[in-house]
C-alpha cells in the first residue's frame, strides 16, 4: 500500500509535495486547520523553514500551534528545515512536550514524512479517513494569549489554559484565587502571585520620584 498523505494546500510552493509524489507517496490536498502534513489519524506534523519559525516566536504564533497540535492529535510533531536556531524551542518539548525534529534539506523532509507513514501502516495505524473536524482559532486569540501570557508568572502554556477556562482575558485576570489554583499548572503558590501582581496598588507619582531621583 503507498504511503498518503494529507497536505495543506499552502505547502504546494515549498516543492514538498512533488517531492513525495516522486517518493511514492500519494497525496490529497486540503485546507488544513492544524498542521501542514497529516501522516496517519494521530499524527501531523507542522513544518517550519528557521525564518517562519523565528516569524512564529515574534508574533505568538507557534505556542497557539503547539496548542493546537496537542490538542487533535496524539503525537503531533514539528520538523524545522534549514540552520537551526534553538532559541524558544525548549518551551515547545518541555512546555507542549511536541518533539522537534531537524531535517536539514526538503528532500530529507521528505524521506521523514514518508518514513512515519510507513511506521504507522506497519503498525496498522494509518487506515480510515485522516482528516477530522477542527475548529481553527481566530486572530483575537492570539492578541488575547499575548495579553495574557504577559503577565509574570503566566507563560503561553498557562495562558492557553486560562482563555480555555475562562473565555475572556477580562474574566481571565478577575478571577480569584481558587479559581486560578484549578487550573492545570497553575497551583495555589502561582496563584497567589498573580493575584498579588495584578491587585496590587502603586502611587505612579512616587514611582516616577523614587526612579528620578536613583538616577540623580
Amino acid at each position: 500500500m503507498p504511503a498518503r498523505i494529507v497536505v495543506d494546500g499552502r505547502e504546494k510552493s515549498s516543492g514538498i509535495p512533488d517531492l513525495l509524489r516522486k517518493a511514492g507517496a500519494v497525496i490529497d490536498f486540503a485546507q488544513l486547520k492544524v498542521g501542514d502534513y497529516v501522516v496517519s489519524p494521530e499524527i501531523a506534523v507542522e513544518r517550519k523553514t528557521v525564518h517562519d519559525l523565528l516569524s512564529s516566536i515574534y508574533d505568538g504564533r507557534l505556542f497557539l500551534q503547539c496548542s493546537d497540535l496537542v490538542k487533535h492529535y496524539q503525537k503531533p510533531l514539528i520538523v524545522v528545515q534549514g540552520n537551526l536556531a534553538y532559541d524558544a524551542l525548549a518551551t515547545v518539548v518541555t512546555e507542549f512536550r511536541i518533539p522537534i525534529i531537524h531535517t536539514p534539506s526538503a528532500d530529507q523532509t521528505v524521506q521523514f514524512l514518508v518514513t512515519l507513514v510507513n511506521k504507522s501502516l506497519r503498525e496498522g495505524k494509518a487506515t480510515g479517513p485522516l482528516l477530522r473536524k477542527i475548529k481553527k482559532e481566530n486572530p483575537i486569540k492570539i492578541q488575547q494569549l499575548s495579553v495574557l501570557s504577559s503577565v509574570p508568572g503566566v507563560g503561553e502554556k498557562l495562558a492557553v489554559r486560562m482563555l480555555e477556562k475562562f473565555h475572556t482575558p477580562n474574566r481571565a485576570l478577575n478571577a480569584s484565587v481558587a479559581e486560578l489554583a484549578t487550573i492545570p499548572g497553575f497551583g495555589p503558590a502561582r496563584a497567589v502571585r498573580v493575584r498579588k501582581i495584578l491587585d496590587s496598588g502603586n502611587n505612579a507619582k512616587e514611582i516616577l520620584q523614587k526612579t528620578l531621583f536613583e538616577q540623580d
